[in-house]
């Protein structure tokens, strides 16, 4: 098995709570300097920046999950990984379809910015992506996992956008892959405080940065995976077939810089 730093949970500069700083090259630059192989780019409701870092990482060796986070009906965020560019896609369309047709305030939220591989300007998105789509927790489950994904809920030990937080449990029923839980809640987790209410669920944790300060001090999590695939991310999450994960890793740079 290999070991894959991963970090599941990464915004571009698409995404309006994101600084400008983000743009897909560089995420993926830091990642490979700082010893973090695996990435899921997770911008809110769009994946127009996702290409561009998969492009950029097979420059550096960082393999990169087409992902987003997506905010259901219940304001909660959930986050969806894919092993492919056409599975978004697909993906994508669905979000279009259930999304409220709005128009970004800018100065409000921020500008959310469309980049290639090398960090020119493509386009600016004038829809306004922080907002809930109009179908529930359960209905994007089931159709991220009929397209062959898995759904992780997003910082549950947070009161605000979590389903935890939301809805107040989680059950294994939910068809969930896992739970993301911050370094915090790491702690909180690891004293039981959690655990009764996630239903047994396994967790991982990321970053969530919409900075390179985040990225760079935030939470991995080590897989230890034949190939860096949804699949064998599933499996690890299980601790089957030899898979396994570690959550609450850190990046050597962090480490070194006592970042923690």
């Amino acid at each position: 098995m290999k070991k894959w730093l991963a970090d599941l949970h990464v915004h571009t500069l698409l995404s309006p709570c994101a600084e400008i700083e983000m743009t897909p090259h560089h995420i993926v630059m830091k990642a490979a300097e700082t010893g973090v192989n695996m990435l899921a780019i997770t911008d809110h409701n769009a994946s127009a920046n996702i290409a561009a870092a998969i492009e950029a990482g097979k420059r550096y060796g960082v393999k990169v999950l087409p992902g987003m986070e997506v905010q259901c009906k219940e304001e909660a965020h959930i986050i969806v990984l894919f092993d492919e560019l056409e599975q978004m896609e697909c993906w994508q369309q669905i979000v279009d379809s259930k999304m409220l047709s709005l128009r970004n305030d800018s100065n409000r939220f921020g500008a959310q910015f469309i980049v290639d591989a090398d960090d020119n300007f493509v386009a600016e998105e004038h829809r306004m992506l922080l907002a809930s789509l109009q179908l529930e927790a359960d209905e994007i489950i089931d159709y991220c996992n009929n397209l062959g994904g898995i759904c992780i809920a997003a910082h549950i030990d947070r009161p605000s956008y979590s389903l935890l937080g939301q809805l107040g449990f989680l059950t294994e029923a939910m068809a969930l892959a896992a739970v993301e839980i911050s370094s915090i809640g790491l702690e909180e987790l690891t004293k039981k405080c959690l655990k009764p209410l996630v239903g047994g669920l396994p967790y991982l944790t990321s970053s969530d940065a919409h900075r390179m300060t985040e990225f760079l001090a935030g939470p991995k999590t080590a897989f230890y995976l034949e190939t860096p695939t949804v699949a064998e991310i599933r499996l690890a999450l299980r601790g089957e077939k030899g898979r396994s994960c570690l959550p609450g890793c850190f990046s050597k740079v962090c480490i070194e810089r006592n970042l923690l």
